[in-house]
């Protein structure tokens, strides 16, 4: 006699759970600062210019002695003679702006514009609600 073995066979469906009701508040508070200086011929050398920090103006036409870091939830932006310029063509540090360019003209304004998103906070006002799946075992 040969013996078989019987195995249990069950199929099911399932929903997967949904969540409903969240309400979220989001509070976008940018600190947008700009500054701006005119290239001068000390400034260009070796295929960039580097304008230093001591350079700047700010929105007011205060001095500045530091310019900002570059934020890590931003952004910035740099304007030649008012023209918007590469991303990749500049580099930004607490002590001065570099463009990787020795082409800069003597008496070219340059604008630096710093956007930090880093004051953005979100927070969940109404708790979601999640049902429960459904489970429908099919025999």
């Amino acid at each position: 006699m040969v013996a078989s073995l019987i195995k249990l066979f069950v199929t099911a469906t399932a929903t997967a759970p949904t969540a409903t009701g969240t309400e979220v508040e989001t509070t976008v508070d940018p600190a947008v600062t700009r500054y701006i200086a005119t290239i001068n011929a000390g400034m260009i050398a070796g295929g960039n210019t580097t304008i230093p920090a001591a350079s700047f103006v700010d929105d007011d036409g205060d001095a500045v002695t530091v310019l900002p870091a570059p934020p890590t939830d931003g952004y910035f932006n740099v304007y030649v003679n008012g023209m918007l310029q590469e991303g990749g063509l500049s580099t930004l540090t607490t002590a001065s702006l570099v463009l990787a360019t020795d082409e800069a003209v003597e008496d070219t304004p340059v604008v630096l514009e710093v956007s930090d998103f880093s004051g953005t906070t979100s927070t969940v006002t109404v708790q979601p609600i999640i049902s429960a799946p459904t489970i429908t075992v099919i025999v």
